[in-house]
């Protein structure tokens, strides 16, 4: 089985459409890695989460900024022998953002984000009550460094 590298913006923003949810990695205040899985949306560069006003993962990134956003895209078992344990695979392609979170205050400007939150999920127009906009908490991570690879190919594959 062989691993690619991507290196092309376009095909790794794709796989990142193509996700439901990401997965967040900051580190807590004893230097512990700490990883969630968390919905979001990619604009132009810049990567959006939302959460509530408070909480651990909060601390962790107004304490420390720095953060890496996994993307995974496609889990299919593949294999070149069927009775070789080593031949087995998961066949994916993975995107790895690394950036700094800032927080977005503004009203209007979370309302902007949180459209495009719902375009990433859904087709359907949507509202939000002000005590909902007030107390949202959205993340603005503008990716300085992407990566991506994809796994698990055969031979023919690449």
């Amino acid at each position: 089985m062989k691993t690619i590298h991507i290196t092309d913006l376009r095909e790794m923003e794709e796989i990142i459409r193509k996700c439901s949810y990401c997965t967040l990695s900051l580190v807590d205040e004893e230097g512990n890695p700490y990883a969630v899985p968390m919905n979001f949306a990619y604009h132009e560069g810049t990567i959006y989460l939302h959460s509530g006003q408070t909480g651990s993962k909060v601390e962790m990134a107004r304490r420390n900024p720095r953060v890496c956003i996994n993307f995974c895209d496609g889990h299919e078992l593949v294999y070149m022998h069927k009775q070789m344990a080593c031949s087995y695979s998961m066949k994916s392609k993975s995107v790895i953002c690394k950036g700094r979170v800032s927080f977005v205050d503004d009203m209007a400007e979370k309302r902007r984000l949180l459209d495009i939150f719902m375009r990433h999920y859904t087709d359907n127009e949507c509202g939000y009550s002000e005590p909902a906009v007030r107390n949202v908490l959205i993340w603005a991570v503008q990716v300085e460094e992407m990566t991506c690879r994809s796994f698990g190919l055969r031979a023919r594959e690449i």
